[in-house]
């Protein structure tokens, strides 16, 4: 089949990849314009462009797709599908409309539960036990498609968003490539989203990471796991930001919420509903992941400190 592939970040360039293993003819990659990253600022090439390159496949950054250019590309590309993973533009209704089996987007969510930008980070900081990709034929709201194909797995307890955003790259790459082949042969066949479980993933900014010690201990602990690498979640010591890399439930205790009750074993803290949560892997301010123990080396605390 001839495809168009649309899509950016790490999370899809394994669909890519599946897509030219699986046999398909990709005419043409669309990815956003390179970016300047890292403190020096460097102009950045997104990583489905540095693959696409390496493969031999052209590459068109524009910055919107919603142009007669962009357009006339597309169509001259004459795609059977457009695949959109991860993209990160919104794409009009002429361009849903030409290509013969639409375009195809893969959702990292069970949709329609977390339509929208964070789906990962949000099923994380909801607590869910189980999550999945979802492939929809997209049409011109926000992830409101209709289904094609659902793949799920279980958010185990010390699934962060790293491990748990490469383990769906790779279940969607495979989703993908079914979906792909099941619309050639007929035997997929799109269904309505349900109105029922309908929630949203807002985009995830920086300040959401403070945390909340009025928070029960396992809310907390979701939001660590869930803004892990980035934004990070984090609490303030004399003024300085203090990143929590990782945590584990503690005891019950019906000290006030953000107390230092305990500095065995890491830094216990007191949370809401009479919970708590030792910090073990933190990062200050400037510096590299490290220990409570060495943390507390150059950070003196004492049980009783109240933490914000």
């Amino acid at each position: 089949m001839r495809i168009v592939f649309m899509g950016t970040p790490d999370f899809a360039v394994g669909s890519l990849e599946a897509l030219l293993k699986a046999g398909h003819e990709v005419v043409g990659v669309f990815t956003q314009p390179d970016k300047p990253q890292g403190r020096k600022m460097v102009l950045t090439p997104p990583p489905v462009k540095v693959f696409a390159e390496n493969n031999g496949i052209t590459v068109y950054q524009p910055t919107t797709v919603r142009t007669e250019e962009a357009f006339d590309i597309l169509k001259s590309l004459a795609p059977d599908l457009i695949a959109v993973v991860a993209y990160g533009k919104i794409i009009p209704e002429n361009i849903l409309n030409l290509p013969k089996f639409g375009c195809v987007n893969v959702h990292a969510s069970l949709l329609p539960r977390h339509r929208g930008a964070s789906p990962i980070q949000t099923s994380i900081l909801c607590g869910d036990k189980e999550t999945g990709v979802t492939t929809q034929l997209m049409d011109i709201g926000v992830d409101t498609g209709d289904i094609l194909l659902v793949s799920k797995t279980q958010i185990l307890p010390d699934d962060n968003f790293e491990t748990l955003h490469d383990k769906l790259a790779v279940m969607g790459a495979q989703l993908l490539v079914d979906t792909v082949e099941g619309l050639e042969n007929g035997t997929v066949i799109p269904k309505k989203q349900p109105d029922d479980g309908v929630t949203h993933a807002s985009i995830i900014k920086k300040e959401m990471g403070q945390i909340n010690f009025n928070k029960t201990s396992f809310e907390i602990d979701c939001l660590i796991r869930a803004f892990t690498p980035w934004p990070s979640a984090y609490f303030f010591i004399n003024g300085k930001r203090i990143k929590v890399i990782k945590a584990i439930l503690g005891e019950k205790t019906n000290a006030k919420p953000g107390t230092v009750v305990s500095l065995k074993g890491g830094i216990r803290v007191a949370c809401g509903g009479e919970t708590s949560l030792v910090f073990t892997d933190l990062q200050p301010e400037g510096k590299g992941v490290m220990t409570a123990k060495a943390l507390l080396n150059g950070n003196p605390l004492t049980e009783g400190t109240v933490l914000c």
